[in-house]
Formats: C-alpha cells, sequence, structure tokens
C-alpha cells in the first residue's frame, strides 16, 4: 500500500509538472477573487475618509492616514499576484510618487495610487484635497474592475510560484525598507500580510511537498513580525539571517524538488541560496554580459593597464580606476589626457560595474563595452586610436601569446576585441567577500553592534536601503532587477553645506531631453564607498560624515536649494550623531579585501 501512495504522489507531481492537472492555480486564483473585492471595499473606504478630512481637524486627517493604511495593507494581498501576472494594471495602484520616464520610448507617467496618496496626506492635504478625491475615486473604479483580470486566465504552476518566490524578494528588499510606504511606516504590517498571503496560496503546493521547512519558516517569519508595530527599531539583519533568507533557500528547494521551476524574468539566479549569495544574478542577464570567457578577460587585464591605448601613452584604464584603491583614483574629478585638465565627472569604482543596465553617471551607455569604447576615444579622457595601437600590440609575444587563447587568428586583434576583453576583466570585479558578506553567509562575528545597528538604520529610518537597494545596494530595483534607477538628488557644488548652491551639471538630461531628468544620476553601489572618497558625480562631498549631513537634512531641496523635480524626501531625516556614526559604521563593513 505504501508504495502504492508513493507511486500515486509522484505520478501527481509529473502531471502537475507537465500542465496535465493543477496543483494550487485554482486556489490562488481563487484567494484573488475575495481578496480584491476587500481590497476594493478597503478603497472606498478610504475614498469616504479622505471626503470627510478637514485640514483644521487632526482627527479627520488621522483618520484618513488611518483607513490608507489599511488599504494598503489589503492591497498587499493582492499585490504579488498583479505584479507577476499583471503588470501594467499594478502600476496604477502603487507606482512611486514622482513623475516618471518610461524608457525606452520616454514616455511620461504621471504619479498615481496608494504612494501618491500617501505623498499627498502627509504634505499639505487641504491643498491636495481635490487631488486627493481624484485618485481615490479613480482607484475605487478600478478596484471594482479587479476581478474582470481574471476572464480567461490562464496560469501554470510554475508561475505562481515565481510570482511567489518574487513576493518574498520583494518582501525582504522593499517591504522592510519601508520603500513603498516611507512616511507611514507601515512596511512590517505590509511584510507580514504579504508573507500571510503567500502561505495561503503555497498551503495546497506544501501538501504535496515533503519540504517541511517552509511552512516552518513560514510561520517562523510571521509569528516573528506579528506585533512590531516599531519599523525604526526593528532587527531586520536578525529577521533575515534567521527567518528570511533561510524560507528563501527552503522556498527554492521545494519548487526545485517539484519539478515546477520556471525563470520567465531572466535576471535572478534560482540556484543561488538566497538573494545575498554572490551568484544570486543570473550570468548573461546583463547586456554583453556573455563575453565572460577566462582567456577574454586575461587579455582584458593586460589591456586595463595599457598606456598605448592614449594618444600619447600617458593614460590607461587604470589611471582611473586603481586597483589599489577599489578601483577609484581619490580625485574629486579624474584627471584626463593634457595635463592639468580634469574630465567632467568623479571616477566610481568598477566594482560590481557588471551589475548595472546602464553605465556612466548619466547612463549613456548601455554596456561596459560601450563605456569602455567611449572612454578610450573621448579627447578629454585617453584620446585614443585603438585601430592602430592594435597592430603595434599585436605584434608583440606577450599580446600574441593571449591573442592565441582568444582565436586561432594571429590577427584577430582589432577595437571591438579590445573593447570586449576590457569588459570581460571588468565583469571579474565582483569579490563579495566584505565583513557583511561573511556575516550573512553564518559568520556572526564579522560585524560589530554598531555596524548591525548601522545596516538597520540603513535599511530602516535612514530610508537609504530605498534607492540603494538590497544586495548590491545599487540602483538595481527588487524584485525583478531589470531597472536602473536614476535620482534628482540636488547635489551641491561643493561641500558647504551651509551655503549652498546648485551643481550646474544637467546628468541624464544631456542625453535623454526630459525636464525630469535634468540633474539625474544613476544611484551607484556603497559597496566599497568607505574607502572610495571623495562622493557623487562630482565628488563634491569628500568625507561620509558629509554624505551623511547631505542626506539627513533632505539633499538639496532641504538644504534651500530650488530643486523642483527632487525625488530624494526633502523633509529631514533627524538623525541622531550616535546613528550617522553606526550607519558609517556599517559602510566600512561593506569594504572588500581585494
Amino acid at each position: 500500500m505504501w508504495k502504492a501512495l508513493t507511486l500515486g504522489m509522484a505520478l501527481l507531481l509529473l502531471a502537475a509538472a507537465s500542465g496535465q492537472e493543477s496543483i494550487g492555480v485554482q486556489n490562488c486564483t481563487d484567494r484573488f477573487r475575495t481578496d480584491a473585492r476587500a481590497f476594493a471595499v478597503a478603497v472606498r473606504e478610504m475614498r469616504i475618509a479622505i471626503e470627510k478630512t478637514d485640514s483644521t481637524d487632526i482627527r479627520s486627517m488621522e483618520h484618513a492616514k488611518a483607513k490608507l493604511k489599511e488599504t494598503r495593507l489589503a492591497y498587499k494581498r493582492i499585490a504579488f499576484f498583479l505584479d507577476y501576472f499583471f503588470f501594467t494594471s499594478s502600476r496604477i495602484y502603487n507606482r512611486p510618487p514622482k513623475n516618471e520616464i518610461e524608457e525606452p520610448h520616454l514616455e511620461y507617467g504621471a504619479p498615481t495610487g496608494l504612494q501618491y496618496i500617501e505623498a499627498l496626506l502627509f504634505d499639505n492635504p487641504g491643498l491636495h484635497k481635490a487631488e486627493l478625491l481624484r485618485q481615490s475615486r479613480f482607484l475605487e473604479t478600478s478596484a471594482e474592475d479587479l476581478p474582470a483580470l481574471l476572464y480567461n486566465f490562464k496560469a501554470t504552476d510554475a508561475q505562481v510560484l515565481e510570482s511567489v518566490r518574487l513576493e518574498l524578494i520583494r518582501v525582504l528588499t522593499l517591504s522592510i525598507s519601508g520603500f513603498d510606504a516611507p512616511l507611514l511606516k507601515s512596511g512590517l504590517g505590509e511584510a507580514l500580510v504579504s508573507l500571510q498571503a503567500l502561505h495561503e496560496v503555497l498551503n495546497p503546493y506544501l501538501m504535496h511537498s515533503d519540504e517541511g521547512s517552509v511552512r516552518k519558516l513560514l510561520n517562523s517569519c510571521e509569528i516573528y513580525l506579528t506585533g512590531k508595530t516599531d519599523f525604526d527599531q526593528f532587527d531586520r539583519l536578525f529577521f533575515l539571517t534567521n527567518y528570511a533568507l533561510p524560507l528563501q533557500e527552503s522556498l527554492s528547494l521545494m519548487i526545485s524538488g517539484m519539478g515546477l521551476e520556471i525563470n520567465e524574468k531572466g535576471i535572478l539566479n534560482y540556484n543561488a541560496k538566497h538573494i545575498f549569495s554572490r551568484d544570486a544574478f543570473a550570468g548573461p542577464a546583463f547586456a554583453g554580459r556573455t563575453n565572460t570567457h577566462p582567456a577574454l578577460a586575461e587579455l582584458g587585464k593586460k589591456l586595463f593597464f595599457e598606456t598605448r591605448l592614449s594618444s600619447n601613452g600617458s593614460r590607461s584604464c587604470a589611471s582611473c580606476h586603481n586597483p589599489a584603491l577599489h578601483f577609484t583614483d581619490g580625485l574629486p574629478r579624474s584627471m584626463g589626457i593634457h595635463p592639468g585638465q580634469a574630465v567632467r565627472r568623479n571616477a566610481p569604482s568598477l566594482l560590481y560595474s557588471t551589475f548595472q543596465h546602464a553605465q556612466f553617471w548619466d547612463g549613456r551607455a548601455k554596456t561596459l563595452e560601450e563605456q569602455i569604447r567611449t572612454v578610450i576615444h573621448d579627447t578629454l579622457e585617453m584620446n585614443g586610436t585603438p585601430a592602430e595601437t592594435i597592430i603595434k600590440l599585436a605584434r608583440e609575444r606577450s599580446y600574441r601569446r593571449l591573442i592565441r587563447k582568444v582565436s586561432r587568428k594571429r590577427n584577430t586583434l582589432n577595437d571591438t576585441i579590445i573593447y570586449n576583453a576590457i569588459a570581460a576583466y571588468v565583469r571579474t570585479l565582483q569579490p563579495f567577500n566584505s565583513d557583511f558578506d561573511k556575516y550573512i553567509a553564518g559568520d556572526h562575528t564579522a560585524l560589530t553592534d554598531h555596524q548591525v545597528n548601522g545596516f538597520n538604520l540603513f535599511m530602516g529610518k535612514a530610508q537609504c536601503g530605498t534607492c540603494h537597494f538590497a544586495p548590491l545596494f545599487n540602483g538595481l530595483i527588487p524584485p525583478v532587477y531589470t531597472l536602473t534607477e536614476f535620482e534628482i538628488l540636488g547635489t551641491t557644488a561643493s561641500d558647504d553645506l551651509l551655503h549652498p548652491k546648485v551643481d550646474p551639471d544637467q546628468g541624464r538630461f544631456e542625453t535623454r531631453p526630459t525636464p525630469y531628468y535634468r540633474g539625474a544620476f544613476k544611484t551607484p553601489s556603497v559597496r566599497n564607498a568607505a574607502v572610495t572618497a571623495p562622493y557623487m558625480h562630482n565628488g563634491a562631498l569628500g568625507s561620509l560624515e558629509k554624505v551623511m549631513e547631505f542626506y539627513d537634512k533632505g539633499g538639496g531641496a532641504g538644504l534651500g536649494l530650488t530643486i523642483p523635480d527632487q525625488t530624494l524626501p526633502a523633509t529631514p531625516l533627524n538623525l541622531s550623531e550616535e546613528e550617522k556614526s553606526d550607519i558609517i559604521a556599517f559602510l566600512h563593513s561593506l569594504t572588500d579585501r581585494l
């Protein structure tokens, strides 16, 4: 009888994996239908509360905020389903509260949804009441139609499970950082509701799997989050290392064990242990990253130090990206080919630069190859003519040996090979061996108490993690990591924050001429930030202490400058000196040993 049961279970799993029978799709859609109706009710109650607001009545304002919080919690029960299966529709409800430019066609997207309502409620609700009513009525009408999305809807178990695993990443990177609701600070409650919804969706799969740790860890996550209302004091690192990351690992094992693994988004490596693993991202996911042959990277490393790629033989890639300085040069703005003449912008570290969908501060290059070509040809930087240089290099024995490893043809060394080779070398610059990485890997002696607190502040009260997203701590937006974020910070021209002046650099606006890119720059990784001063695109801030002061005051707008489209909140963070010090201590823990 036991053998018959085992055989029956195997056949059931095989049928489900082949699409002949669904395990949990119906349960998932039933839950969505029910939760969507509950969300519509919550939106209606929020709209009524907003209608009754009176700017002179504090209680009415607090009631509206409470109803917004309830609406957000109701939305989090359906967010994973909408984001995965109906992404365009999901943008109606929870897009960032700022004017957005949808690339590559530069389509304009006005702010809308719950995050926008939050921003208006906390700004000046009396002034914004007409817009608040317009937004809430629009959401109410849209929410009532949500069940209609299920008309002729089809999905597989594998898709349902991928939507679940992506939502889990959203919880441990965005929800606990307060990304969706920085003013309400409802992220912990939203994380709990999201996990509860996922638990209900997973129940049929848990019944068909022997991966019992998933249910146990889900319960542990929910228990730990229950009752946690102090957003600023929440111990995120404990939650991640003890519950959330083990849950991600167990969920992946369950999905692969059931033969229901797909990767329709393509960026993440689902075979990695968890999102903080060094192999968390799929190799070919970033533009041009297929050129990673070790021989090509070996050639690229030699070319990286080759001064003959510059017109006068004085500059190489390493001149501005010195390995001894964590691939920076320590200057506010790098020196170019002409003596005494600096280039326009600061040279950021090349470490982890492969994990971007755009290169340069203004994102004008889509690949590392394009970036390298631009730098070599730039008349201010290297002013090189590689087509002439390669003829000389190909005659040398050391280069001939490397060329043969790349190709059997001796005359293969051309300018394209040069760009590809240097890019292949730069892609190897991803060490992931900082003290923070050791801590996440299980060595809980690797961080001090101040560094642990600094991480919790970084991902919480200080809101750093809402732009420098985990695990790379750069502008790649979770959970699918398909976009590189650009922000308008109102960066000052110098570090004199008592008498601030606007930096004249227009940033991304110069290559993408739309007003909402004026002064916008790519969000770099803060890994190795402690050893790569000075900071910002212009190198204006010479220390992490100055950086913390700038952000604590609310960027340029918070300092009193006129920055009409600043995307960084201008509201002061009100961090104490000890809190700033702890955040800096955490940043030191992100320093790699090279």
